[in-house]
């Protein structure tokens, strides 16, 4: 079992944004993060969760943790309408970031994903170290001469 918490930040929004993951199976930890010099902090709520899947070398059982209600509700529930409707909202408008919750339903297929909210900067350890990540990636964003994207 793979055990990822998940978080994205926005310096305005849009503006400067990052997304951080820390990843933990046992004893072994991962941490990644990385940033774009536009964005929102929606898609950097969804990058964050896409790019943890995507860093698994192989298919496994994994529990995701992100303070995001619209990561969790848009893969658990909202995305199923919205690929049954071409990719178009109930009241007949584009579905916002509908590339990233492609890719992020691509990513979440490989593996068996448990979904898990949890209360943003409420004294959750995993998420209290995605959020440092994530305004790590801020910085990555703001900085072109460092690179997009990271790890420690």
């Amino acid at each position: 079992m793979v055990v990822i918490h998940t978080d994205g930040a926005c310096k305005g929004n849009p503006g400067p944004g990052g997304w951080g993951a820390l990843l933990c199976a046992g004893e072994q930890r991962k941490e990644l993060f990385g940033g774009e010099p536009h964005t929102t902090n929606n898609r950097m709520e969804l990058t964050a969760v896409i790019r943890a899947l995507d860093s698994l070398t192989r298919s496994c059982p994994v529990a995701i943790y992100t303070d995001s209600q619209y990561v969790k509700n848009g893969i658990q529930t909202w995305i199923h309408g919205w690929r049954r409707n071409g990719w178009k909202t109930a009241d007949r408008k584009p579905v916002k970031n509908a590339d990233l919750w492609r890719q992020l339903e691509a990513a979440a297929a490989r593996h068996q994903v448990s979904w898990h909210w949890v209360k943003g900067h409420a004294d959750n350890e995993g998420n209290l170290r995605a959020d440092e990540l994530a305004n790590r990636g801020v910085e990555v964003a703001r900085s072109p001469q460092m690179h997009r994207v990271g790890g420690a």
